[in-house]
C-alpha cells in the first residue's frame, strides 16, 4: 500500500484537529465449538474460548495507536449469536452464558462484547425464546454485554411475533436498569437485515458465514468532513459530493492500514472496513452538522433527507476505493444521544421521531439512540419496531431500532449515559394506539423483488 507524503499529512491534521480516529478494532470470535448440555459448562467453554483468542487484541490496539500516531477508541469483541451456541442446553436462562461473557471481555480489557444475539427474522426455535427471555436479566446484570435479534429481512419479511415480544423485552430491560436510565436498552438492538460483520456496537455479532475469527474495522471522521466542506460554501452538490468522496478515500485508508496491521500482528484474518460516519457527543464531530453546513439551518428542516442520502452515498464512493474489503454498515449514522447535533436539533423540536423515520431510508442503519417517555406502550414501541424492519426490507438495506423508555422520564427531560453514549433528549411519540396492529402476529410476507433467483 502506497502514500503520498501529502496524504500522509493531511491524514495527521486531520486526526489532530478533525477527531478523526479509528472508533473500534473489532475480533469475531466463533463460539460453534463451545455447546454443552450444560449452560454452565457452555458458559465456562465461552469464557476460555473468548479469552484465549482474544487476549492479545488490546495490546496490540495500543501497540498500533503509539507506532502510527493514530487513536483507536475502542478494542471489542463480537462473538456467535449466543441462542445458537447455547442451543444444546437444558436449562432456560442463557444468563450465565452472558455473564462469562462479561467477565471474558473484562478480562481482555475490552469496552463492549456483542453477540448475545438471535435470528428470528423466519421463525423461533425453543433457543431463541430462551435467550430473547434472557435479555433484560442479561443486560441489567452485565456491564459490557450487547445484545441484538434480526426480526426481518427481505427475503423472509419480517416476524411480527418476535416485534410484539421485543416490545416488551425492552420495557423490561428499561425497567431493569431503571436507575441508571434504563441504560440496559442502549446495549439491545433490534434489526432488519442483520450484516454478519458489522464492527459497530450495540450491533455487532460474528455471523455463520465468518470464518474462526476476523478482524474489522470501523472508522469514523464526522469532523473531517464538516471541515472538509466550509471550502465549497454555496458550490453544487456535485462539488459537495466530490469533496465528501475524497475526504471519505483518506479517511478509509487510515482504516485499511490499522486492519492489516492488526491482522498480521494478532495472526487473524483481516474481514473488513466499515466506512460508516460514526459521531460522538463531542462539538465538532456531528452528522447533523455536517447536513447543516450544505444549507440547512437545522437538521431535520425540509431537505434534510435529501442532504443525508449525499452524504451516504458519497462516503461509500470514496471509501470503495480506498479498502478491498468493505462491509459492515457502511454510510452515516443518525445515533440522536451520541450527536451533538442531533441533540440540539431534537431539543429544538425540528428533529421529530417522524422525520428520523424517513432520514432512516437513506442512512446507514436506523433509529438510534432514541429515548421516548417511560410509561410508552410496549406495543408502540413494537409498532415502531415493525414501521423500520418495514423500511428495511422493502428497501433491501439493513435498519435497526436502538430505543429506550427511559423509566420516570417525560418529553422534554434528558437521559445522560456518558461517554459515547452521551445524553438523549425524551422525545415524545403519537398517543394514539397501535395494540390492535401489533396483536395480529404472524408474519408479514417478503415483497415481490425478494425473488430474484
Amino acid at each position: 500500500m502506497l502514500f503520498d507524503i501529502k496524504d500522509v499529512v493531511s491524514t495527521l491534521d486531520m486526526i489532530e484537529h478533525r477527531h478523526l480516529d479509528v472508533r473500534t478494532i473489532t475480533m469475531g470470535v466463533s463460539l460453534l465449538d463451545c455447546s454443552d448440555e450444560s449452560v454452565e459448562r457452555c458458559a465456562e467453554k465461552v469464557y476460555d474460548k473468548i479469552t484465549r483468542t482474544a487476549r492479545d487484541l488490546v495490546r496490540v490496539g495500543e501497540e498500533i495507536e503509539k507506532e502510527f500516531g493514530i487513536p483507536i477508541v475502542n478494542k471489542r469483541i463480537s462473538v456467535t449469536p449466543v441462542s445458537l451456541v447455547a442451543a444444546a442446553c437444558r436449562e432456560s436462562d442463557y444468563t450465565p452464558i452472558a455473564a462469562a461473557m462479561d467477565r471474558a471481555a473484562k478480562t481482555c480489557g475490552v469496552n463492549f462484547i456483542g453477540g448475545f444475539s438471535a435470528l428470528v427474522q423466519k421463525g423461533f426455535t425453543e433457543s431463541d425464546k430462551k435467550l430473547i427471555a434472557s435479555i433484560p436479566s442479561a443486560l441489567a446484570s452485565t456491564d459490557r454485554v450487547c445484545a441484538s435479534v434480526n426480526v426481518g429481512s427481505t427475503k423472509a419479511g419480517i416476524n411480527m411475533d418476535a416485534v410484539a415480544l421485543l416490545g416488551e423485552t425492552i420495557k423490561k430491560t428499561a425497567d431493569l436498569t431503571a436507575a441508571n436510565g434504563g441504560f440496559g436498552c442502549a446495549k439491545l438492538v433490534v434489526f432488519a437485515n442483520a450484516v454478519e460483520d458489522n464492527p459497530f456496537m450495540a450491533g455487532a455479532f460474528h455471523g455463520v458465514g465468518e470464518g474462526e475469527s476476523v478482524i474489522n474495522v470501523g472508522v469514523s471522521g464526522p469532523g473531517v468532513v464538516f471541515h472538509a466542506l466550509q471550502s465549497c460554501k454555496g458550490k453544487p452538490f456535485d462539488v459537495v459530493a466530490e469533496t465528501i468522496k475524497q475526504t471519505a478515500f483518506k479517511i478509509t485508508r487510515m482504516g485499511q492500514l490499522v486492519a492489516r496491521e492488526a491482522s498480521e500482528r494478532l495472526g487473524v484474518p483481516f474481514g473488513i472496513v466499515d466506512l460508516s460516519l460514526a459521531p460522538t457527543p463531542e462539538k465538532g464531530d456531528s452528522v447533523a452538522r455536517i447536513l447543516e453546513e450544505m444549507g440547512l439551518a437545522v437538521c431535520g428542516a425540509h431537505g434534510t433527507t435529501a442532504a443525508l442520502a449525499l452524504l451516504n452515498d458519497a462516503v461509500k464512493k470514496g471509501g470503495v476505493m480506498a479498502s478491498n474489503h468493505v462491509g459492515g454498515l457502511s454510510g452515516a449514522f443518525i445515533p440522536v444521544s451520541e450527536d451533538e447535533g442531533m441533540i440540539a436539533a431534537a431539543q429544538s423540536g425540528t428533529l421529530t421521531l417522524d422525520k428520523l423515520e424517513s432520514m432512516t431510508c437513506v442512512c446507514s442503519v436506523g433509529l438510534d439512540m432514541i429515548a421516548v417517555p417511560g410509561d410508552t406502550p410496549a406495543s408502540t414501541i413494537s409498532a415502531i419496531i415493525a414501521d423500520e424492519a418495514a423500511i428495511g426490507m422493502v428497501n433491501c438495506k439493513t435498519t435497526a431500532v436502538r430505543i429506550i423508555p427511559a423509566p420516570g422520564k417525560q418529553v422534554g427531560e434528558i437521559v445522560e449515559f456518558g461517554g459515547l453514549l452521551g445524553a438523549a433528549p425524551v422525545m415524545p411519540v403519537h398517543p394514539e394506539s397501535s395494540d390492535g396492529f401489533v396483536a395480529r402476529g404472524g408474519r408479514i410476507p417478503a415483497p415481490m423483488h425478494s425473488l430474484k433467483n
